[in-house]
């Protein structure tokens, strides 16, 4: 597979230096958001864990939207965190166009899935289906670009978080497989109908805009190309 190379004037600006920055800050926001919301739902004993997402309940649907906000416990959500802190700078810097459609396409897009593909009566919480979504989007995103930083991206990806496909299957109890499911899916079919968005300027050789002839290249005869007598 032929890589493309992202123009270093490009990569290594002082524009795509404050994106960078600014997508960690971003990135940071959103994981303060979910810990502040633990936090406080810890301290007042509010149970806010009752608003996730209940799958077939026309009363879980708020669950769409509430249920990446909830956590069971401190191990729930420090497991959640570094995951989506690294998912949402990658997709942030590197696809900055498309984030602002993928992240909440992703976020909507694994609830309302969940909600149809779920056991009932079940409750589902946590912010995994999101995860499972972006680190989908980013991998296969730099698949089908085939430039080498989105590709890096994407090898970097896989060997940090290759093991987690194993969530997006039924065997482990308390697990919702299925917003993991539903993420992964959903930040594939993003991956594909976003593939031309946010492509980075290549280099560019002197020779690939020069159409003359080298010198060095052999004339051909005019009778090289004359069919033979019948």
């Amino acid at each position: 597979m032929a890589l493309n190379k992202p123009d270093p004037r490009f990569t290594q600006s002082r524009k795509a230096h404050r994106n960078f920055r600014l997508a960690l800050k971003m990135a940071l926001v959103c994981v303060g958001v979910i810990w502040a919301i633990f936090i406080i739902d810890s301290v007042f004993g509010l149970r806010l864990a009752r608003f996730g997402l209940r799958p077939g309940s026309v009363i879980g649907l708020t669950g769409i939207i509430t249920a990446p906000l909830l956590h069971a416990n401190f191990q729930h959500i420090l497991s959640n965190t570094l995951p989506l802190f690294i998912s949402l700078s990658a997709t942030l810097y590197l696809y900055p166009k498309s984030a602002f459609r993928v992240i909440p396409l992703i976020w909507l897009g694994s609830g309302a899935l969940s909600w149809f593909i779920g056991q009932t009566p079940s409750l589902h919480i946590g912010v995994s289906g999101l995860i499972y979504g972006l680190l989908a989007f980013v991998f296969v995103s730099g698949i089908l670009r085939r430039d080498m930083r989105s590709v890096s991206v994407s090898l970097l990806v896989g060997f940090l978080y290759g093991s987690m496909i194993w969530g997006v299957l039924p065997i482990r109890p308390k697990m919702s497989w299925e917003m993991h499911l539903s993420g992964a899916a959903v930040g594939v079919l993003l991956a594909v109908l976003f593939r031309n968005w946010d492509r980075p300027p290549l280099v560019r050789y002197d020779w690939e805009d020069d159409d003359s002839v080298p010198e060095w290249y052999p004339e051909k005869d005019k009778d090289d190309f004359d069919l033979p007598d019948k």
